[in-house]
């Protein structure tokens, strides 16, 4: 079923290569960084109004006609 990329299989091994990467010491630093940046990111998203719709000139114009 999960044969994609978020497979646990893959994860397992992704986590493998990271501790040997970076170490047992750092690897919680990473994890703890990109936490905060995606939980940032989130917020980010959520606090922005939606922008309104751009006119296009030359739509307005073929509108009237």
């Amino acid at each position: 079923m999960l044969d994609g990329i978020f497979s646990p299989t893959h994860l397992l091994v992704i986590l493998v290569i990271a501790l040997f990467v970076f170490g047992p010491k750092r690897l919680p630093e990473l994890g703890k960084g990109l936490g905060d940046g995606l939980r940032a990111l989130k917020e980010g998203l959520r606090e922005q109004p939606p922008a309104p719709p751009a006119e296009n000139k030359d739509q307005a114009a073929e509108v009237k006609k």
